[in-house]
């Protein structure tokens, strides 16, 4: 099923598909974590990600309580985004040779991540407050605000250090 395929006819189906979507994302950003963990170097960088592991796995069962809560069955579909976001940070992790570099561009790959969950919690609890969801809203609202401040984090990691020891 495409993103704007005939199956999604209503506000609700883009909600469920979109609900989908992320659950798939957040899957997959759990799968994908521990590899950058053990790539980081930035002692600061690890442990920022060690604790967004551990977030993101509560996003999993939030996303799950959301599920349960609007009534539909708990399942993914494929999200090539994440798919993409995920294998170009492999690719670019994979061919940087020096560790403060590295870093660096662990703390884009995390961020282009993050970045991609705030714009999808963003559109779910939109669509949720519209379809009278409020109790949806404010559970996905918690996942945003995690996000949110995991991307705030990397940034203060960023440019307190990381960067400026790529940079030399």
């Amino acid at each position: 099923m495409g993103f704007f395929s005939k199956d999604i006819g209503t506000l609700d189906d883009l909600f469920v598909h979109t609900l989908q979507d992320i659950y798939y994302a957040e899957s997959e950003i759990v799968k994908a974590l521990p590899t950058m963990i053990e790539k980081a170097t930035n002692s600061r960088l690890r442990s920022g990600l060690e604790q967004h592991l551990a977030e993101t796995r509560n996003h999993v069962r939030r996303v799950e309580q959301v599920f349960e809560m609007h009534g539909v069955e708990a399942k993914t579909i494929n999200c090539p985004a994440i798919n993409g976001i995920i294998k170009e940070a492999d690719e670019v992790a994979g061919e940087v040779d020096d560790k403060e570099v590295l870093d660096a561009a662990l703390i884009a790959a995390a961020q282009a991540v993050e970045h991609y969950e705030i714009s999808r919690y963003g559109s779910l609890i939109a669509w949720a407050e519209q379809l009278g969801r409020s109790d949806c809203a404010s559970v996905l609202r918690q996942n945003l605000e995690e996000e949110k401040a995991a991307d705030e984090k990397l940034t203060e990691i960023a440019e307190s250090k990381v960067n400026l020891q790529a940079a030399q």
